[in-house]
C-alpha cells in the first residue's frame, strides 16, 4: 500500500465518518442560550448556561467533562467516573435513581438515559427542572451527544475538535486492516439465556464500522430489546459466520467455559467456520455493553486487533 493511497483512504474515511452523527442542536434566533432537540424528539430551550447538571448515566460524564462541563449529581458506578466527578453526590444506581435526592441538589438540568429513566421527566417537569433524554449507544449517538454537551457548555470548538480526532483515529484503524468483508455473529449471554446482537448494538455498530457483515442483520428483534434477536443454534449454523464474538454481563472465564461446552456438545457446531478455525472472541463489557463514549476509537481498535493481531 503506497503512502499516497493510504493518505487518500484516511481522508475519505474521515470525511465519511464526519458526515454522520450531526449534533441535534439548533441555532437560536430568539436570543436564548441554546435550543436542543433530545433523542425523544423533544425541543428544550435554555435561557442561560446550565450551572447545576445531574446525569443519570455514568456514560455521560467523560464526554461532558471533555467539553468543559461538570455535574453536581451522578449515579453509582464502578467504572467511567472521571477523577473530577468521583466525589460528586451519588443519586443511586442507574436503574434506581432517587428522585428526591436529585431534587435536593436543586439542578437546572437533568440528563436522562434513554430507555431507562424517562419516567423521571414528569416529576422533574413538575418541579420546573429542565430535562434532556439522550442515548449513548452507537458511535453516531456519542458524536451527537458531544455536540449537545458542547452547545450546553458554550464550548462548541472543543466538541468539534474532539469528534474530529475520534473520526481520524477510527479511520486510521480501518486503514490499517485488510478490506476483506468478514461475516460475523455476536452472541450475547445472560442468566436468562442467549440472544444475537443486531447492528444497533454497540458491538454490532463497531463491526459495521470495520466494514464487516453481521449475519444477524435483518432478523426480527426481540419485543423488549430492539438491538437483539432470538438465538437459534440452527440459524447460526446455517449462517456459518467466519467469526463469533461473545458479550456478557458475567465473568468471562465462566462464560467462556459455558460457550465452549455448548459448542462441543453438538457436532453441527463443528461445521461452522468460526468454531472450526478457532475464531471465537470474548468482548469486555466495559467497552461493548456499556457505551465506550469518547473511547469509541479504542473499542474499534480492540475489536480489529482480535481479528488482526
Amino acid at each position: 500500500m503506497t503512502k499516497t493511497w493510504t493518505a487518500t483512504l484516511l481522508t475519505a474515511l474521515t470525511l465519511a465518518l464526519t458526515a454522520c452523527g450531526a449534533p441535534a442542536t439548533q441555532e437560536s434566533t430568539s436570543g436564548t442560550y441554546a435550543t436542543i432537540t433530545d433523542d425523544n424528539g423533544r425541543t428544550v430551550n435554555f435561557d442561560k448556561k446550565p450551572e447545576r447538571i445531574v446525569v443519570t448515566s455514568a456514560s455521560f460524564l467523560e464526554p461532558l467533562y471533555a467539553v468543559g462541563g461538570e455535574v453536581v449529581g451522578r449515579p453509582d458506578s464502578k467504572s467511567k467516573i472521571p477523577d473530577a466527578a468521583k466525589n460528586v453526590t451519588s443519586i443511586g444506581r442507574v436503574y434506581q435513581i432517587d428522585a428526591e435526592k436529585v431534587l435536593s441538589l436543586t439542578p437546572d438540568l437533568v440528563i436522562l438515559n434513554k430507555g431507562m429513566n424517562e419516567k423521571l421527566v414528569e416529576t422533574l417537569a413538575a418541579n420546573n427542572v429542565n430535562t434532556l433524554v439522550l442515548d449513548m449507544k452507537t458511535y453516531d449517538d456519542v458524536k451527537r451527544e458531544i455536540g449537545i454537551f458542547a452547545a450546553l457548555t458554550g464550548e462548541k470548538a472543543k466538541g468539534e475538535e474532539l469528534t474530529s480526532k475520534m473520526d481520524s483515529d477510527i479511520a486510521a484503524v480501518r486503514a490499517s486492516i485488510p478490506s476483506d468483508k468478514k461475516r460475523i455473529a455476536i452472541i450475547h449471554s445472560t442468566g436468562q439465556g442467549l440472544s444475537v446482537q443486531l447492528d444497533g448494538s454497540i458491538a454490532g455498530s463497531i463491526a459495521n464500522m470495520l466494514g464487516w457483515e453481521n449475519t444477524a442483520s435483518g432478523m426480527t428483534a426481540l419485543d423488549k430489546n430492539p438491538d437483539a434477536a432470538p438465538y437459534s443454534m440452527e440459524t447460526l449454523v446455517a449462517q456459518n459466520p467466519d467469526i463469533i464474538f461473545v458479550t456478557s454481563m458475567g465473568e468471562e472465564s465462566e462464560i467462556r467455559a459455558s460457550m465452549e461446552a455448548m459448542f462441543a456438545e453438538s457436532p453441527a457446531w463443528q461445521s461452522v467456520s468460526a468454531i472450526r478455525d478457532g475464531k471465537v472472541y470474548y468482548l469486555p463489557q466495559e467497552m461493548f455493553l456499556f457505551s465506550p463514549g469518547i473511547e469509541y476509537p479504542e473499542a474499534v481498535k480492540y475489536m480489529a486487533r482480535l481479528v488482526y493481531p
